[in-house]
């Protein structure tokens, strides 16, 4: 019985994982779907499901500068969190002033950005990282 849970697991964390790598390549392309967070969630489904697939993301010459710099330790570099940040609050704006009319909504919508936000902004950068001599 565990043998089968633990093959449907490692199934659902596969198929997981492979939808968040196609959003994380189309993000490359369309500036409004987040890259990053996509190729990071695809490695956290993939390491507990597909080791191939995990080191073919860090290696693969377009998709690993994307996440090795946060799966290294070294954090998110200054640039990538302020586009991040510019493109979060880009399309939650747009969402809140011109789609959603429910005030409460609005505000729910505001409070997410705001602590993702902070999230993003408060991970380490390269940058912070002291260089030896």
């Amino acid at each position: 019985m565990d043998e089968n849970i633990s093959a449907i697991k490692k199934i659902l964390l596969m198929v997981i994982g492979s939808l968040s790598l196609g959003f994380g390549i189309i993000g490359i392309f369309l500036p409004v779907l987040p890259t990053t967070p996509f190729l990071l969630l695809a490695l956290a489904c993939y390491l507990r499901s597909n080791k191939k697939l995990y080191n073919f993301i860090l290696t693969n010459k377009h998709l690993g500068p994307y996440v090795k710099d946060y799966v290294s330790g070294n954090g998110i570099p200054m640039k990538m969190k302020r586009r991040a940040i510019f493109i979060l609050w880009l399309t939650i704006g747009f969402s809140a002033v011109f789609i959603v009319k429910d005030i409460l909504v609005r505000i729910i919508l505001l409070i997410i950005a705001s602590m993702v936000s902070f999230y993003i902004w408060t991970r380490k950068s390269p940058e912070d990282i002291p260089r030896g001599k």
